[in-house]
Parts: structure tokens; sequence; C-alpha cells
């Protein structure tokens, strides 16, 4: 089946203009719906049956259309949510499609809106098909705040496959391995004084200060013990964000607060590295005689790893003709990966253009991505 361009773009167009941000600052979030309801329409059209799943968060949904029958199948997955943008910045409208040099450019346009259509152009060519297997999409709501949509998905067991494929932006190269991500939150309370005794107060700052070298000390040895050498970063890595504490240089501080991020490999446990910092510090707070409370500003996404070996990995290596690769940025992966899928992350767009103004899609990857999809779809679905 030939692409077409044209429909393609009016698509995509359609679904930039449905704003659909996801932020964990109120002000900035949104429903997806509008996003959600275009997919729902345009699949039924081809003939796939439908399911809208609401979440807990008023104004969330998930979309689950599947062609055909089976218990394996193949997901074609992606997030209907963006990040929020500075219109300032931007040289065209972020909801207005622009095209420009064979490239499209408009918020969402590469993460991840202009993989839908890509799908889309991709399953006409087998609507009448004798599937042995379903083809099943899924949108997915919040992947770019808390991934609420696929922790919902995981919650219910709501989605039954044999592989799944993430079309997030990798310039069609497979990825098979990614680093997990923690945004942790670690507050100090103490008791405030006037400066001119320190006897008077616990000093939150001077606590966290030795509470900082406790991390940076944690970072280390867990750099001199891990270490996976198909990452530009070949280490995990712990990044000290902000921190905010006190309100006079004339008294002593009562309370310290510092934000980190914290990004490992495969093969290590969230759970086991959030509990290693928590037990490291408690024996500080005993000394120090203060509060030291660790939490998470949002749920963790674990490290992904698919096995190199796996067959969805060497299939999409054969269609696309890249060796498959690891990357620093975290995906849905391991949530569809922990129902019991082969998983891997492969779509059109760079993720250079990803979270910045003047984001864009490069036409010259998308007829190739609708082959590498349709051969997927033959190899797995037919």
């Amino acid at each position: 089946m030939t692409f077409d361009a044209k429909r393609y773009r009016e698509q995509l167009q359609a679904l930039v203009a449905q704003p659909s941000v996801s932020c964990a600052v109120p002000d900035w979030d949104m429903s997806n719906l509008g996003v959600i309801e275009l997919l729902a329409q345009w699949l039924e059209d081809l003939g796939f049956r439908t399911q809208v799943i609401p979440l807990a968060q008023k104004g969330k949904a998930n979309l689950i259309a599947t062609l055909g029958q089976g218990d394996g199948g193949l997901v074609l997955s992606g997030h209907s949510d963006t990040v929020p943008y500075d219109a300032g910045r931007w040289q065209s409208d972020p909801f207005k499609l622009t095209e420009k040099d064979g490239k499209l450019y408009g918020l969402g346009a590469t993460d991840m809106k202009g993989f839908f259509p890509v799908v889309l152009e991709a399953v006409r060519a087998f609507t009448d098909a004798p599937l042995k297997q379903p083809i099943i999409v899924l949108a997915t709501a919040d992947e770019e705040s808390s991934m609420s949509g696929a922790r919902a998905l995981v919650d219910a067991s709501a989605l039954k496959a044999r592989y799944a494929v993430i079309g997030e932006p990798t310039g069609l190269r497979p990825v098979h391995m990614h680093k997990g991500i923690m945004m942790e939150s670690l507050r100090v309370r103490g008791q405030s004084g006037h400066s001119s005794n320190p006897a008077l107060g616990k000093n939150a700052l001077e606590v966290m200060h030795t509470a900082m070298g406790e991390l940076m000390a944690l970072r280390s040895e867990w750099q001199e013990k891990y270490r996976n050498p198909a990452f530009a970063v070949q280490v995990p890595t712990m990044n000290l964000g902000c921190i905010h504490g006190g309100d006079g240089a004339n008294r002593i501080c009562g309370e310290c607060e510092l934000h980190f991020d914290l990004r490992a490999l495969p093969g290590m446990d969230n759970a086991e590295l959030h509990a290693a910092i928590d037990a490291r510090l408690r024996p500080l707070a005993e000394r120090s005689g203060t509060d030291i409370v660790l939490s998470e500003l949002f749920e963790s996404v674990a490290p992904f790893g698919e096995s190199a070996d796996s067959e969805l990995v060497k299939a999409c290596e054969a269609l696309t003709g890249q060796s498959a690769e690891a990357v620093a940025f975290a995906t849905e992966a391991p949530f569809m990966q922990s129902l019991g899928m082969q998983t891997v992350v492969m779509g059109p767009g760079s993720i250079d253009q990803a979270h910045q103004p003047d984001e864009f899609i490069d036409t010259r990857q998308l007829e190739p991505a609708v082959e590498v999809i349709q051969g997927l779809i033959r190899r797995f679905c037919l």
C-alpha cells in the first residue's frame, strides 16, 4: 500500500491541535480525551474494536484498540500526552502543524503524536487480512508526568499480548535497554534559633551538608559496582538538583529540603536503592537529633532490559538494518515487559527534538517507519 503523506499530515494536524499536556503542576495539567477520542474514531473506521478506559484522574483515559483475535499478537504503543511548552520561544503556533524543509513542526510531533498516524497508515494494509494473532494499538495517558496510564494497565492486567513496540522517537533504531529513573525528596527537620548561640537549635543545613556527602559516597560505591558498556554513560548517575532551606543569615536553619534524581542501570532495583539510601541516613538522624525524611517525588520507573537475542529485537534489527542500542531516557517499556511481553522501543523522529521549542518530525522517516511496522505485523500477526 502506498504511503499517503497528505492523510498523514491531516491526522497529525488533528492530533497536534488537541492540547494534551500532562504535568505534575496542576495549572499545566490537561485532559487527553480529545486525542483518545480522535484515535478511537479513526481505528473504529478501520474495523478495530476500541475500549476507552477512564483513569482515576479526571479527564484522563487509555485507549486499547484491537483488530483480530488471539492471546498473542503485537502491541503498537504510544503516549497521548505532551510536555508543557513555552509559546514565546516557538517560531510557529505549537498547536498548528507547520511544514518547512521536509519537517513537520508542532507540539508532540515527534514525542510522540507523530507515531499514531504512522501506525494508522501501516495497519490499513491488514484490515481484511487473515490475522492469526491480533494487532493492538495502545494510547496511554500521562507518560510525561506520572505514567499513570501505564501503571493502570499493569494494575488491572488490562492488556495481553506477546510483543510490544513503543514508538518513542529513536530514529527507527531498536532500543532494548534504558535506565530507570527515581526522583526523590530528602527533608531535614531541625530546630531554629538565634544564630548567636548554636546550642539554641539544630541546624538543618549543616545536617544536610553531611547527608549530601553520604549520598555522593553511595553514588561512588554504586558506580564502582555497576557498569554497562552499552550505555553512553556506563554507570548509574545521581544528580543533586535543587536545595531550599532557612530564611535568614541570623537564624539557625530549622528545615532544609533537597531534590535529586537517580538513574539506575538494568539489573539494579529501585526499591533496594531507596532502602539503601534510607539506611545510610538513619544513623545521621540519630547522631544529629534531627528528623530526616526520604520520600518519592513521584513513583519511580524501573530500568528496562530486553535480551538482545529475543525474537522481537532480532526482527526489528533485520527490518531496520540497525543494531539495537541502549539509551538514557526512560519509557513505558518496563510496564509492558512486566505484563509478559517482549518489548522494544522504536519509532520515527529523534529524541533530540523532544521537550523543546520548535519540535519537529522529519518526513523522510515516515514511510520507512510504516514499512517496518508492516514487517512486524506480517511476522507476528499473519
